[in-house]
This record gives C-alpha cells, structure tokens and sequence, in this order.
C-alpha cells in the first residue's frame, strides 16, 4: 500500500502508542500532523498533553470537551438500554471510541485533512470501532493504523521507540499496564492479568477501594428518575457530568463496581481486562430497580433480549448502524414511565435496594397479598391453567398414542 498522505488528524492522547505514531507518521509519510485530544472524563493535564503532542511534531492540538454530550447521547442512551456485554463489561471504552471518532471527523473535515489515524492495535477491538466509525461519518477519508502497519510489535518495542525519539512515556517494561480511563470506568489490561491464573494486586485499583479498605459503615444514596434519565442524587439536582462523578466517588469509596473478566473479543481472541465502573454500577443497578416496576412483564422481558444485542452493536463499534439506531427508538419508548425513586444500600462492594418508589409503579399490595383480600379470585387460576397448559396436553396424549402404536 503507497504510503501517502498530506495531513492527517491523530486521535491522540498523550500515551505510549499514540505518542510514538506522530514522528511515526512524519517519517513514513512525509505528512502534516493534527492532533486531536478528546475530552471524554479521563484524568489528564491537558495542558501538558498539548505540549507533548507539538514536542513529539504535531503541527496543530485541537483539545475538545465532549464531556456533556458523552453522557447525554451515549452514556444516557446505553443507561436506559440496560445494556452490558456478555452480562458483565459496563462497555466503557465501547461507548468512547464512536463520539472520539467521529470528534476526531469534524476536525478533519475542518481542517481539510485527507486522511485520519488512531492508535489502536491489530489484535483488538478499537480498531473496528475507530474505522466503522470513519467509514459511517466520512467514507472519503484514508484510515491509517500504524500498529498494522509498523515493525513495531510489543509494547516493549514501543517503549524502546519512543526513547529513541525522546518521548516520555508513563507506561514501563516493569508495569505495562494498558489503561482507559474516561467519566465511565477505567480499564486496565496487560502485565500479569494476561494469565487468568493470576490474580490481580491491589496497586493496580486506582478509582475505588478493595472492599478490605472499604468503610466499615453502610451509606444509602438516593437517586431519581425521569423516563429513565438520572436527575439528581439525595435530592440534588446535578448535570450529567456532575451525576456521574458524584457516583463514581460514592461507589469507589464503598468498593463498588470492580469487574474481573476474560471477554470475547470481536476479532475472536479472548483477552482478560479488569474494569473498573463505580458510578455505572450503581446507575444500572438502579435504573433496572425501577424498570422492574414501571414496566409491563411482556415489555421487560422483551427489553432484556433486545438489551444483548444493543450491547453487542455497542461493543462491536456499530454505534451508526441504522439498527442500534432503531433499537434506540424503541427504549426510548419504553422508557415513558421509567420516572421514580431508588434508594441503594452500598457496602463494601455489595448494593442492596432499600426502596423503589415510582408514580406509574405496576406494583399493586392489593394483588400480592397473602393475606385475604377481594381483588383476585384464586379460583380464576384453574380455568387459566387449563387453558394455558392444553397444547402440552394434546402434545403428549398424541405421543403418548404414537408411542403405543410403535410398541
């Protein structure tokens, strides 16, 4: 493939694999160097971030605070999905990579840039993610992935690289860590996690306690709904944003939210990851507390298998698909009455529910009752049993004939 390109827009974070690509792309492809820095939550002094990206040959830093609109519409709507994969990964860095990306096309176009080049490897996810992304929102644009490209094949040799070049990296042949960090979790791979048989040291933790650590006391949080969105915690009213953090705070304290799992990757390697996602934890849990009175058996039950496959949409990088679009439009529907109240019970890692409360709760004490009550006629149940069950009768008194016949 001839490599060429005038000016290309870097999804850059100031790390080990995105540092190295700027002086990567200059001398492999004589190009213009635009860096792209988006703000999704991940802790960082962007103002040193900046200046390693102009140190390292970036002609241009664009830092965008995209915050706001990470929670709104992709946060939010993946909240109300319910949506988590293979039943355990909160999808943190799933939900990022679409509005960097597509971040990362309103620069490009700005700027006029014929080409667009993120960090990720050959062997996971992000790459899919990154480009399904780029081909969606601007199929014009040349993708360039160095890592499927470079001589470049451990993040040793990374290392090594970006020494040679004088770049300054955190990451260390000792502590290799592969991290994530934005408003939703952190993750951590690499290192010893990539033999399941160890388990993982404590020091690796760096947004929640370990449970040993964790308040010996129980603290209750309240958080309120409306069609399914989050509006305030103990009774405050916050921003999005302001939510989130206040949760990730609340649920890292009381060890909430830790995941430890060896998932399936879409490129069909399972890769083991540690997660970490306080506040997510404690927004789903709620949020399906509440769906469970508000909601119609059929819909919930619906919801649940349409859930996996938004997750799975979400995780495999077709967040533009006209499909998880469509699947968007039918939760929101039935998220109408998800309006309401859930108190939750945190506890050295553990969330208990304290109450549900909700204006549309289905919920009714005059039905569920054991004690007497003149709502429900028990009797009712026979001829509905009856009814419900006459196909398994007729099935089996027709094998049962068939099987006599045989014998």
């Amino acid at each position: 493939m001839e490599k060429s390109a005038k000016k290309v827009v870097l999804a850059y974070s100031g790390g080990l694999d995105t540092s190295i690509i700027v002086p990567w792309l200059k001398e492999n492809y004589g190009c213009e160097v635009i860096a792209c820095v988006v703000d999704v939550g991940q802790v960082d002094d962007f103002e040193k971030v900046k200046k390693k990206a102009i140190a390292s040959g970036a002609s241009k830093v664009y830092v965008i605070d995209a915050k706001p609109e990470f929670v709104k519409d992709y946060i939010y709507p993946m909240l109300k999905a319910g949506s988590l994969y293979e039943g355990k990964y909160y999808l943190g860095t799933s939900i990022a990579r679409p509005i960097i990306a597509q971040k990362q096309v309103e620069i490009a176009l700005k700027e006029g840039a014929d080409a667009v080049c993120h960090g990720a490897t050959g062997k996971g996810n992000d790459q899919v993610r990154f480009e399904l992304t780029f081909k969606a929102l601007a199929p014009q644009l040349k993708i360039i992935a160095p890592w499927r490209e470079w001589d470049i094949k451990s993040r040793s040799q990374a290392i090594d690289y970006a020494k040679a070049h004088g770049i300054p990296v955190i990451a260390t042949k000792k502590k290799p860590y592969s991290e994530d960090d934005n408003l939703w979790h952190i993750s951590h791979e690499g290192g010893i996690l990539e033999d399941p048989a160890n388990e993982p040291t404590d020091d690796i933790l760096s947004r929640m306690n370990t449970p040993e650590k964790a308040p010996d006391r129980a603290e209750y949080v309240r958080i309120d709904f409306v069609k399914g969105i989050p509006v305030s915690v103990n009774g405050k009213k916050l921003s999005p944003v302001e939510i989130i953090k206040k949760l990730n705070t609340l649920g890292g304290k009381h060890a909430i939210g830790f995941v430890d799992m060896v998932e399936n990757r879409l490129v069909g390697i399972k890769s083991r990851g540690l997660y970490e996602t306080p506040g997510g934890t404690i927004l789903f849990t709620a949020h399906r507390e509440l769906e469970e009175i508000t909601m119609d058996r059929d819909t919930f039950h619906y919801k649940e298998q349409v859930a996996i496959k938004y997750g799975e949409l979400i995780y495999n990088g077709m967040w533009f698909a006209p499909l998880r679009e469509a699947i968007s439009a039918f939760i929101d529907k039935t998220q109408e009455t998800v309006t309401g109240s859930v108190k939750l019970k945190l506890y050295k890692g553990g969330i208990r529910v304290a109450s549900k409360t909700s204006p549309y709760s289905m919920y009714s004490e005059a039905m569920a009752t054991f004690e007497e009550e003149e709502v429900y006629n028990q009797k009712d149940a026979e001829g509905f049993i009856n009814l419900f069950g006459l196909q398994l009768k007729i099935f089996n008194q027709v094998r049962n004939r068939t099987t006599e016949k045989k014998g």
